[in-house]
C-alpha cells in the first residue's frame, strides 16, 4: 500500500517550520514525520495535540512535561496519560481529567496516586477491574470495593465478578461484599 500523500509531503518538507505548523493544524499525527526540532517546538506540538490528542506520542520528552500540552491531550482521550513525564505524574488534576474518560490509566500513575481515595474511586467507577492497581490500603476500603463490584460487568459469563479477586482479603467475608460477589 502506498504511503499517504500527506506523509510524503511532510517528509519532503519536514525541515520547513511553516509547512510543519500548517500541516499539524490539519492532521496532528503528521508530527511523527517532522524533524526532531519541531517535535520539541512548543507551538507546533500544541497545535498537533489540539488537532489530534494522539499526537502527544510524537511530542519530545521535554514537552511531555508541559502541562498545557499534556492536559490538552489527556482531558480528551484519557489514555494518553501514559505519555506524561516528570512532575506531571504528581499532578492529581491532570490524572483526574483523564480518569473521567478512562479508569485504565490508574495503571500508569505513581504509587501516591494509587493510594489517593478520590483518584481510585474515580478510576474504579470507570473501570472496576482497575482496583487491582490500587494500593493495598484502598483494595481493603469497603466503599471502593463496593463501587468496583457494583460497576463490574459480566464479560465472560463467569459466576463471580472479575474484580472480586482483587478486593482486599479483609473484605472478602463482608456481608455486603458477598451479596455483590455473584452476578445476578
Amino acid at each position: 500500500m502506498p504511503e499517504p500523500i500527506e506523509q510524503v509531503k511532510m517528509r519532503e518538507n519536514s525541515s520547513n517550520r511553516e509547512y510543519v505548523l500548517n500541516a499539524v493544524k490539519e492532521n496532528g499525527k503528521l508530527l511523527d514525520f517532522a524533524d526532531e526540532e519541531f517535535k520539541d517546538d512548543r507551538e507546533i506540538a500544541l497545535e498537533a495535540v489540539k488537532n489530534n490528542p494522539e499526537a502527544l506520542e510524537f511530542v519530545s520528552d521535554r514537552l511531555k512535561e508541559d502541562r498545557e500540552i499534556v492536559y490538552e491531550s489527556v482531558s480528551k482521550l484519557g489514555w494518553t496519560y501514559c505519555y506524561a513525564k516528570g512532575k506531571l505524574l504528581e499532578d492529581k488534576e491532570l490524572l483526574m481529567s483523564g480518569l473521567k474518560i478512562s479508569g485504565q490509566i490508574l495503571y500508569f500513575s505513581i504509587p501516591e496516586m494509587r493510594d489517593d481515595k478520590e483518584v481510585v474511586k474515580l478510576a474504579v467507577e470507570n473501570k472496576p477491574i482497575i482496583i487491582k492497581y490500587a494500593s493495598e490500603r484502598l483494595r481493603n476500603d469497603k466503599e471502593i470495593a463496593l463501587i468496583a463490584l457494583q460497576n463490574d460487568k459480566d464479560i465472560d459469563n463467569d459466576k463471580e465478578r472479575d474484580c472480586y479477586k482483587f478486593i482486599g482479603e479483609e473484605l472478602r467475608d463482608d456481608e455486603e461484599i458477598q451479596a455483590l460477589r455473584s452476578i445476578e
